[in-house]
């Protein structure tokens, strides 16, 4: 069964915004047009995308508009969008609720919170809707994984799937930075811990298991895992990952309530 076409327009060319642009370009069923004020984002990305504008009214004709620029620049952009009902406006903004977006358009709007594996089709997305979308959730979907959340929770996700890309790249080159100091070449080092935390990922999404339960399972008495676990539940590694995701949560929380100041003044 042949897919039908969605025609989406992205605007913002930034990380986000590209991420999402390349990642479609390799699904079929996509038309894409990228819209940004400056030339130098567009050419950055144009063998992406069908096509490339600086003509806002370029998007209008979208059946899913994506707005992905920095949350302080949301009213701007939402000052010059002029999309009807039939259009769906997926917004990006962290910290950019939908009750601030809704009475500035006609369009339906989505608020996702998304993270730049868009861009290999490993994407771990968050999304807030009055109703499902199927253009949105077959979007969402090709891009990788998504679920459904209240929109109250939308701080959280931005910590926890927004954010935490960042985390993880640091733990990752923590643990390649010692490898190196243990002996290993920087490049197999990187290697094996970027793959070891890909399949460790894959395992948990695959396997039944708890969390707990696979450390388990890789886990053996007296031997090298445990005596690494130890020094991690000896620590307060735990409390300090977590507090890096609860500083997360409440920035997003005080962009939200910057966001609703702006829209009452």
């Amino acid at each position: 069964m042949k897919l039908h076409m969605i025609d989406v327009s992205v605007i913002g060319c930034g990380n986000m915004g590209s991420a999402l642009i390349k990642g479609l370009s390799r699904v079929d069923g996509y038309t894409v047009t990228a819209y940004d004020v400056a030339p130098e984002a567009l050419e950055a990305i144009e063998a992406h995308c069908e096509r490339t504008t600086t003509d806002i009214e370029d998007v209008h004709d979208s059946a899913v508009v994506v707005l992905a620029v920095k949350p302080e620049i949301v009213p701007l952009v939402l000052e010059e969008l002029d999309l009807d009902t039939d259009r769906t406006l997926v917004t990006f903004a962290a910290g950019v609720s939908t009750d601030v977006v809704a009475p500035q358009t006609d369009a339906t709007v989505v608020r996702v919170m998304p993270n730049l594996a868009a861009e290999t089709r490993n994407m771990a997305a968050a999304v807030s809707w009055d109703e499902p979308d199927e253009n949105v959730a077959r979007m969402l979907s090709d891009l990788g994984e998504y679920v459904e959340i209240d929109e109250d929770l939308m701080d959280v996700a931005t910590a926890l799937n927004g954010s935490s890309p960042a985390f993880v790249f640091y733990l990752l080159g923590a643990l390649q930075k010692r490898a190196v100091d243990e002996g290993l070449d920087e490049d197999d080092a990187e290697i094996l811990a970027a793959q070891t935390f890909k399949g460790a990922a894959e395992t948990v999404l695959q396997s039944e298991k708890e969390i707990d339960e696979l450390i388990d399972a890789v886990c053996s008495p007296n031997g090298t895992t445990i005596e690494g676990m130890n020094v991690l539940w000896d620590s307060d590694v735990e409390d300090v990952v977590g507090d890096a995701l609860s500083a997360a949560r409440r920035r997003s929380a005080e962009l939200a309530e910057e966001a609703e100041k702006d829209a009452e003044r």
